[in-house]
């Protein structure tokens, strides 16, 4: 039977799940990756969790495996772990590779690739408490929302937008076939419909899958954003002598982004531990709506009316809002109460220009690059600038040189958190 656990010195054990513990989350694929592999080699690792909207996934180990795997496979395998497989293999940064999976109650989950054996007894459940203790880590600090986080996960969209790359390489790989297919003189032509309507129905599931994957990991409905805030208040109204007020936002308001949501959270249940401290608070009324553009939060309280801006814990909540381009202010009235009120912008300023310049790009590259965000080919790009596609190829290298990427979707991505996207409004090139 495995000891319950590892034959390491208990100091270095505590040593092990402290440096896991205090990672920050973008080094935290990192960290596992060196504890867990002292009792358990593998080529790799990766995490998932929705809790990060902005880097669903993190990882660590081979390139081989951490340049390739998606979203689309690690969310595949979180379904299987969700429906109570463990599966020993699974497609894994494009091949079917052996795979150790563990799962946590935050929901998120840890896949080791091509794990070996352990080399202490104990190892699985050393490994699990690890990870346990860094699924629990990510979690708070994603709930904490602090400002370097906020401004990371506004700017690294990278992730949903590789698998929206990788969604739309898949739709035109389905789209040949089903061509392909019909154009056969191998079917008669009853057939060749038949199997193309099967095809076409198949790609179809898979796509609205996919887009139902980018949305839920890109946003969050604002009533259910209120509604989790709320589950996280209602234990200090019940309990704490302060009646919380909510004034629900309208349920078909726009959906939030997660690194909105993640803010305004943390902002409120600040805002509400720092009125609660006041004397004399026996209400507090919390309100969100939303316009459009702009979440706009409010929280009052009838309290003395002598909170200050200047305050470190409001600095700090001024410190959230701003890191996402809003804005906070503080009115307070003696005898009458404190109202603090924030907006924070639901999409993220237009940064295109700046990154122009500082990738250095030339106005032909600019074009390749705009069109390889709207997710083009390089024979499209060819027709759409009338050039060749060899002198496509050579804008796309200089393209991914100057950006420091190695693929398409890579290039594509860092491009579009930076704004640098085709306006509609653009008429397509027209050849000479």
């Amino acid at each position: 039977m495995e000891a319950s656990t590892p034959h390491l010195p208990p100091a270095l054990v505590a040593e092990r799940v402290g440096t896991v513990a205090t990672a920050p989350l973008h080094t935290v694929a990192a960290r596992l990756h060196e504890v867990i592999n002292e009792v358990l080699p593998h080529q790799a690792l990766a995490v998932f969790t929705e809790d990060c909207t902005g880097r669903p996934q993190k990882k660590a180990g081979d390139p081989a495996i951490t340049e390739r795997v998606t979203i689309a496979e690690l969310d595949a395998v979180r379904r299987l772990v969700s429906e109570g497989q463990q599966p020993g293999s699974a497609l894994i940064a494009g091949e079917q590779r052996k795979v150790r999976v563990y799962d946590a109650t935050t929901g998120a989950i840890l896949v080791l690739c091509e794990p070996g054996d352990g080399t202490y007894p104990g190892a699985e459940s050393y490994v699990r408490a690890v990870w346990t203790t860094a699924a629990t880590r990510i979690r708070q600090q994603v709930a904490e929302a602090r400002p370097d986080y906020l401004r990371e996960s506004r700017a690294a969209s990278t992730e949903r937008l590789q698998v929206t790359a990788e969604l739309t390489a898949r739709h035109e790989s389905d789209l040949e076939t089903v061509l392909a297919t019909l154009r056969g003189r191998d079917l008669d032509d009853a057939r060749a419909r038949l199997l193309a309507t099967e095809m076409a129905a198949v790609a179809l599931v898979r796509v609205r899958a996919g887009s139902d994957l980018v949305a839920a990991l890109a946003e969050e409905p604002v009533s259910q954003a209120f509604e989790r805030l709320r589950t996280d208040l209602r234990p200090l109204s019940r309990h704490g002598g302060t009646q919380i007020q909510f004034i629900e936002p309208p349920s078909d308001g726009r959906a939030l982004p997660g690194e909105v949501a993640h803010a305004a959270r943390a902002i409120v249940r600040s805002a509400v531990l720092l009125m609660r401290e006041q004397e004399d608070v026996a209400r507090i009324r919390v309100q969100w709506n939303c316009d459009g553009t702009s979440l706009l939060i409010s929280v009052r309280d009838d309290g003395p009316g002598l909170l200050n801006q200047s305050r470190s814990p409001l600095r700090q909540l001024t410190a959230r809002a701003t890191a996402l381009g809003g804005s906070l202010a503080v009115e307070a009235v003696e005898t009458w109460g404190s109202e603090i009120d924030v907006r924070i912008p639901l999409d993220p300023p237009d940064t295109s220009d700046t990154a122009v310049h500082m990738w250095d790009l030339g106005p032909r590259e600019v074009e390749v690059l705009r069109l390889l965000v709207a997710g083009r080919r390089n024979r499209q790009i060819a027709v759409e600038l009338g050039i060749s596609e060899n002198t496509v190829k050579f804008h796309t290298s200089q393209v991914y040189r100057k950006l420091g990427v190695t693929s398409r979707a890579a290039a594509a991505a860092l491009a579009a958190d930076a704004g640098l996207a085709l306006s509609s409004d653009t008429p397509p090139h027209t050849p000479r």
